[in-house]
């Protein structure tokens, strides 16, 4: 049997691996045979489905008066169009007008790779380096007719694309984009919370095995590594594997200092992957070893307030209602008030789906009213500084009939995966 230090040094190792020589890396890895990958089922959104995306977004600028919405490279982008890119000083932008095909302005150089993952029809306009790609973009909107109309900027882009665009388009009113773009996007299809099903899939098996691995002695940092590594032999793509110990769970995000797994201690789990690109989002959190009458009652209450989000959950409800309903609740319980610690210090839950927080929020004063489709995380933790913090996050999506799980919530600290 190998000894704790050990294991510890092979967790560090795949956490690392760019470290290691190749040689030394397969001898490093934890012992990951007992997993395999749950993601070969899995269907990638289609020409269909990207089609379908269009006609929405079409039929929303007609309802608002929009003749087109410029997007850069990210989230929106992979949405409307698949083409994967970053940002950078070199503009790519999407066009997308109120009719016909998109437009795809990018550098001339890098017009090969962009087409790598545009997947839907559309025209590609490329600008040289001694060009102004606003003035590529401001020549489609006047060919196409659409330069008099309003122009949708999506909610992410940068400022010099609104002012370049607008001192290329003298006169042009720009809008924002947000009552197409989130009109689209906020409101998932089935073939989207498929993918959202089988990357929590994939989550809660981690978790399942993550959990009876953690010993004393280890850090959050080699906690971390295990999740990172059992969702890569699950088929995921880790988007973050975050393992908060003893004080540091009593704050959402953590501290820099090094904390370890000792007999008492809470360990807070944050964790989330991508399969074809969809997130998951979920946090677990309990005691190694037995806990203590106010780490359960802690733990309780906010499994407690969990159920308060999800009955609180109905279609037509605004979304800040459910933010509401939990701190009634947990200032009835002498938490709080409001977002005061100990207490609830952040919003109640978040949109999830291509970005892993998307609008809209569970947070006080959001109005917009919940509607199928809507996805959203329930995480109602309770910090109390200085001592430690419970958070136990599970997402859901709205139906009809109300919300459905991705991931069951646990219902005992002694059982706290689920």
């Amino acid at each position: 049997m190998q000894t704790t230090l050990s294991r510890r040094a092979m967790i560090a190792a795949a956490a690392l691996p760019f470290l290691v020589r190749p040689g030394l890396l397969r001898a490093a890895e934890p012992d990951l045979s007992a997993l395999s990958d749950m993601t070969g089922g899995a269907v990638p959104i289609g020409p269909e489905e990207r089609a379908r995306r269009l006609t929405r977004a079409q039929s929303l600028m007609k309802a608002n008066g929009i003749g087109a919405i410029l997007i850069e490279p990210g989230s929106s982008m992979i949405y409307f169009t698949g083409v994967r890119w970053g940002r950078s000083e070199r503009l790519t932008a999407a066009i997308l007008p109120v009719e016909g095909e998109p437009c795809i302005v990018t550098p001339f150089f890098e017009e090969p790779s962009v087409r790598e993952t545009l997947a839907v029809p559309a025209e590609v306009r490329v600008w040289q380096e001694d060009q102004n790609p606003l003035a590529i973009v401001a020549g489609f909107l006047r060919d196409r007719k659409l330069a008099e109309r309003p122009v949708g900027i999506e909610e992410t882009a940068r400022f010099f694309a609104f002012d370049g665009l607008q001192k290329a388009l003298p006169g042009a009113r720009l809008v924002s984009a947000n009552p197409v773009v989130r009109g689209c996007r906020m409101v998932k299809t089935p073939a989207e919370i498929a993918l959202m099903q089988l990357a929590t899939d994939v989550t809660m098996a981690a978790y399942r095995w993550v959990y009876p691995r953690v010993e004393a002695g280890m850090t959050g940092t080699e906690v971390g590594a295990l999740m990172s590594a059992a969702t890569r032999k699950l088929g995921g793509a880790p988007e973050f594997s975050m393992a908060l110990i003893g004080e540091a769970s009593a704050y959402p995000h953590g501290s820099k200092q090094v904390h370890r797994v000792a007999e008492g201690q809470v360990v807070l789990m944050d964790c989330g992957c991508t399969v074809q690109g969809y997130q998951s989002d979920v946090s677990r959190s309990w005691v190694h070893g037995a806990p203590s009458a106010e780490q359960r009652k802690v733990w309780n209450t906010v499994a407690k307030g969990q159920r308060v989000a999800r009955a609180a959950a109905r279609i037509g409800a605004p979304a800040g209602s459910i933010d509401d309903a939990v701190r009634r609740f947990y200032e009835a319980q002498g938490y709080g008030p409001g977002y005061r610690l100990p207490g609830l210090s952040h919003r109640t839950g978040h949109g999830i789906g291509l970005d892993g927080h998307e609008p809209v929020n569970l947070v006080r004063g959001e109005a917009t009213p919940l509607a199928p489709g809507m996805c959203f995380s329930n995480e109602p933790g309770l910090y109390l500084p200085g001592k430690f913090g419970i958070r136990l996050e599970d997402c859901f999506h709205m139906t009809e009939a109300g919300p459905v799980w991705f991931s069951t919530p646990p219902q005992a600290i002694e059982a706290p995966i689920g």
